[in-house]
């Protein structure tokens, strides 16, 4: 159904394919987990520049992968229409997190602080390198540094993460300047 998106919208996944005869569709999860596709019923899709919005009937692991059912696609060549087509989720609509748990969403944007104060830049994005998430640095806002400077990259665990603060919009880590990323 075609209407005004949320403002808040979060990009997710994107539609591989159909999945079976019966109009399901298959997912992959831009995050590791994908719980947002499996728990939240309403996504949105932008499709020739108009936002839709589609009732999730169930959602399921399949892999790496979501599968799932949507409310009025009932066969496969319905579900083919959105090959190619990415899921957006409303970010007030993101289950909850435990208390040391983070949405990369929630991180990118966030200032990056030494545990002595430095200021080591704003977190422009997140990697996963497959054992642990990583933030890219980048150096904005920073004494003598040059338009175009190196990022820097920090996994983000424990070792190196003291605290993430969003009310403060802040991260501070053991981290030093000279270090490189």
């Amino acid at each position: 159904m075609q209407q005004s998106s949320p403002s808040d919208l979060v990009v997710v996944g994107r539609i591989l394919d159909a999945w079976g005869l019966r109009g399901d569709i298959k997912v992959m999860p831009y995050a590791h987990d994908g719980s947002a596709l499996l728990e939240v019923r309403q996504w949105w899709m932008e499709r020739a520049g108009q936002w839709e919005s589609l009732e999730v009937l169930s959602a399921r692991s399949h892999g790496e992968l979501v599968t799932a059912s949507l409310v009025g696609i009932r066969s496969r060549e319905l579900a083919e229409r959105f090959k190619g087509t990415e899921v957006w989720i409303s970010r007030a609509r993101f289950p909850v997190l435990p208390d040391d748990e983070y949405y990369w969403v929630d991180l990118i944007g966030l200032r990056v602080v030494n545990a002595e104060g430095l200021a080591l830049g704003v977190v422009r994005s997140m990697l996963d390198n497959g054992a642990h998430a990583i933030l890219e640095i980048e150096r904005i806002g920073l004494a003598g540094e040059k338009p175009g400077a190196p990022t820097v990259l920090i996994p983000f665990v424990e070792r190196y993460v003291r605290s993430v603060d969003r009310v403060r919009e802040r991260i501070v880590v053991d981290w030093g300047p000279e270090y490189e990323g």
